[in-house]
């Protein structure tokens, strides 16, 4: 009998200790840190992929201590509203291309300018070297931090019911859809086509009703907006490169301790470059499948385009816009433009 009751006490004592040391225990578990990332793209993109990736790795070496939260698709708003969030802290971190960004800071659309980059060798050279370095300077200026691999889109291309683009001549006339953005208006008009903002919402039916003859996109959203289905020829422009910062909120990002930050930043980076490599191969096939489903493809030669807007005074008139130094990185990474 007293050997029962000194192993009824010592079990009480063990419950009661665990009832203690249980809230504790749960405490520890729980995330230090939780913040937010928005971006635009659906969760199937290689982007949302790599991300998800990038979030259980960072959780797992800060020993539970961050997490990070993934918001695809724009669930926290549109890229304009999101900008906003992040500039007050309501989300810590964004994807953002650098031609929307550039509402903000302008220096970041310089990575669209026309016809500029040949391949993605010369993007990365730019990207990843001085010029990448200047436009996250001028971003930190707007108190956000961009980490230094930008995240790709894609090069952009032209499709058209009506021809295929082999010629800046090609262009002349064309009703062609473009974002809302004074870089895309003044190239196209350069190029003597008629091109006219229209949301992107709207573009298939625009298409389809011949209210434009064409557009342009990178070959991802020309699958999965099914503009195959309203347009006959692709033509691989290359126009422009379009690129995402990832952006940091200032506030947060400094609230962060140095081993934490370190680890973060380098899993987005090692994301970023594994992205890169995705969208690579998803281009190569997503031309396959579109030619499967009846787009003409062809590849025109760039040279005469960019001859095209040299002198019509585009180049100039952007040097000007965006300044000696930057303009100096563009053109040490891609060759004379103006």
């Amino acid at each position: 009998m007293r050997l029962s009751r000194r192993r009824l006490l010592g079990s009480s004592v063990s419950i009661a200790a665990g009832l203690i040391t249980a809230p504790f225990v749960a405490r520890a578990q729980q995330a230090q840190w939780s913040y937010k990332y928005a971006n635009n793209l659906p969760e199937t993109h290689p982007m949302n992929i790599r991300a998800r990736e990038m979030a259980a790795a960072i959780k797992e070496q800060t020993g539970g201590r961050f997490d990070l939260q993934i918001f695809p698709s724009s669930q926290l708003g549109s890229d304009t509203d999101t900008l906003s969030q992040i500039r007050s802290g309501g989300v810590e971190f964004f994807t953002l291309s650098g031609l929307i960004l550039s509402t903000l800071v302008p220096a970041a659309s310089i990575n669209g300018m026309g016809f500029a980059f040949p391949d993605y060798d010369s993007v990365w050279k730019a990207m990843d070297g001085e010029l990448g370095a200047y436009v996250r300077a001028q971003i930190a200026k707007a108190n956000l931090i961009a980490m230094d691999k930008i995240w790709d889109n894609g090069f952009r291309q032209t499709t058209t019911s009506t021809k295929p683009i082999t010629t800046p001549d090609d262009f002349r006339g064309m009703k062609l859809r473009v974002p809302v953005s004074p870089l895309w208006t003044s190239m196209f008009k350069a190029l003597d086509a008629a091109p006219a903002s229209i949301n992107f919402n709207e573009v298939y039916s625009a298409l389809q009703t011949k209210i434009v003859d064409g557009q342009e996109n990178p070959l991802a959203i020309i699958s999965t907006a099914k503009l195959y289905e309203v347009q006959k020829y692709c033509s691989l422009t290359n126009h422009m490169w379009d690129g995402f910062w990832f952006l940091a909120n200032q506030r947060a990002w400094e609230a962060l301790p140095d081993d934490v930050r370190g680890i973060v930043a380098a899993n987005i980076n090692a994301a970023g470059m594994k992205e890169r490599e995705d969208v690579a191969k998803l281009n190569a096939t997503l031309q396959q499948d579109l030619s499967a489903k009846g787009l003409v493809f062809n590849k025109p030669d760039p040279t005469p385009f960019r001859d095209k807007l040299r002198a019509a005074g585009f180049y100039t008139d952007w040097k000007n816009k965006y300044g000696q130094e930057a303009w100096g990185l563009l053109e040490k990474a891609v060759g004379k433009l103006a």
